[in-house]
């Protein structure tokens, strides 16, 4: 839990300590539940909290978390995908599927070559179904090509 500490003595005798707490930006469930934090890394689940960051599922390894890490990042920073993003989940083949709050599709990234391109495609898209009422109406949405939204009807 913690990033960085340090405890020092001053000159007239009290001793400081500064820690740096480290924060999570995913957290992993599996069989064996824990987050990714900032840099990436392991961080044990706390008994005291709970924070509200997207899930990740499927195929994931403990020394392998690079592609969640990608997503989970881009999670963080982008204010659409913040505010829709519940599930990340990494299949067998290492492609990335996401589960949006309030609609019942799988959004298919697949890999995560030109990543920003394949989001800008998905806010586009989903602005558009929004307008025409439609999102309902699907049950895959494919973002594995870069210059074409796939969709799958129910």
């Amino acid at each position: 839990m913690i990033k960085k500490a340090q405890v020092f003595m001053s000159v007239d005798g009290s001793i400081t300590a500064s820690i740096e707490q480290k924060k999570p930006i995913a957290r992993v469930s599996t069989n064996a539940s824990y987050y990714i934090d900032e840099q990436g890394s392991f961080m044990p689940l706390s008994t005291n909290y709970t924070a509200r960051v997207p899930l990740v599922t499927g195929a994931i390894e403990k020394n392998d978390l690079s592609n969640v890490f990608t997503v989970a990042q881009k999670v963080k920073v982008d204010e659409f995908l913040k505010k829709h993003v519940v599930e990340i989940h990494q299949n067998e083949d290492q492609s990335i599927d996401l589960r949006l709050r309030n609609v019942d599709f799988k959004v298919h990234l697949g890999s995560l070559n030109l990543l920003d391109k394949k989001i800008n495609n998905l806010k586009a898209f989903y602005l558009k179904a929004i307008k025409d009422k439609t999102l309902d109406s699907y049950s895959v949405v494919n973002l594995k090509f870069d210059k074409q939204v796939i969709c799958t009807k129910k």
